[in-house]
């Protein structure tokens, strides 16, 4: 195999990773959980440093599961005031990170919560294996907290 056809083969691993990616962030955005069980592999590795006080941090493992986390969030949160935004996307091949800030409020109790994110993806065959989520799980819980 020539040195020419790995770097191809590698990066249309990378462009196929980046457009899932693009496509979970816009399901994800819009919603649109159906779309996202799509994209979510049958058994994904999960990661999210579960958070007691907060009922949308827990652990999972399915489509259906990860796909869920997004509307749990919102049935807990105040819509109108959650903020993502990316200030980075790295891709290597089967794997994307995300960098980015965030920030809400929880119904429950009106407090606010803010703070960096880092979010590792990874996609194999078309599909997301891997959500590993940090954040600032302190603010999240104090926030949470009456």
């Amino acid at each position: 195999m020539s040195v020419k056809s790995v770097d191809s083969t590698t990066s249309s691993v990378a462009e196929t990773t980046r457009a899932v990616v693009g496509e979970f962030l816009a399901a994800r955005s819009a919603g649109d959980t159906g779309r996202l069980v799509a994209l979510f592999a049958d058994e994904v590795d999960w990661l999210l440093a579960e958070n007691p006080a907060a009922p949308w941090i827990r652990p999972r493992s399915t489509a259906a599961e990860c796909a869920a986390q997004g509307a749990e969030l919102m049935e807990h949160t105040v819509p109108e005031d959650a903020r993502a935004s990316v200030d980075t996307f790295l891709v290597d091949g089967t794997d994307a990170v995300l960098m980015g800030h965030l920030s809400g409020t929880v119904r429950a109790t009106g407090k606010s919560f803010e703070g960096p994110f880092a979010l590792r993806l990874t996609v194999e065959d078309g599909r997301i294996t891997r959500h590993h989520l940090y954040e600032n799980s302190l603010s999240i819980a104090e926030a949470c907290t009456p």
